[in-house]
């Protein structure tokens, strides 16, 4: 089994509730986020490029890749960086992270990782969403976990369930009777920094 994901990028529209979503669930701290929206157009966000009647504006979705071969596995020296032997999700041991934040420098994809240079803190006051989400913790890396905790109960990932255009899709790579392999199949599609060898188990349909 190796768990990914697919994102058309046809029908993103934006709306950043992927990354609320993934915030609420996982109880992510304050100023970090796993999961994040960027406008592939002009210079702010929700901006076009070029001039009228010539412009273009589209959306990129980016957080961890689970790569198949994840360049940051290999560097992390206790083993806190791993990829889960049953679905293949790269995850992190926030009991085992020394926070030396070697899986962040080695991985090729900027900025989808955070550290915790403080007790982490919460705008609500107190710990919200799944009550069996990781315990966040004082000086170690996180990181998008495909929602690992409801992987376990057989759910989807927040960011999948509560996507309005219905743009994500989530199941197992290896099965080619999933949806995420039949799309693959069947659309056109791009990976990022595909030439960096990581393998990435998350897809864009273009």
């Amino acid at each position: 089994m190796r768990m990914g994901m697919v994102i058309d990028l046809h029908r993103c529209i934006g709306c950043h509730t992927c990354s609320v979503a993934c915030k609420e669930a996982n109880n992510i701290p304050d100023g970090m986020w796993w999961n994040r929206v960027f406008t592939d157009g002009g210079s702010s966000i929700d901006t076009a490029s070029g001039e009228w009647p010539n412009v273009s504006l589209s959306y990129m979705a980016i957080s961890c890749q689970h790569c198949e071969n994840p360049a940051c596995v290999k560097v992390c020296p206790v083993g806190a960086t791993y990829k889960d032997p049953e679905t293949g999700i790269v995850r992190q041991d926030y009991d085992k992270c020394i926070g030396c934040r070697m899986c962040i420098a080695a991985c090729p994809y900027t900025g989808v990782r955070s550290f915790n240079w403080e007790e982490p803190a919460f705008c609500a006051g107190q710990e919200i969403g799944d009550i069996d989400a990781p315990k966040h913790q004082k000086h170690v890396v996180e990181k998008c976990t495909f929602c690992y905790q409801r992987q376990a109960r057989g759910e989807v990932p927040a960011c999948m369930e509560l996507c309005p255009p219905r743009a994500r899709h989530y199941g197992d790579l290896d099965d080619p009777e999933s949806e995420v392999s039949k799309l693959i199949a069947s659309r056109e599609y791009k990976q990022l920094l595909a030439s960096e060898g990581t393998k990435p188990s998350v897809y864009y349909l273009v």
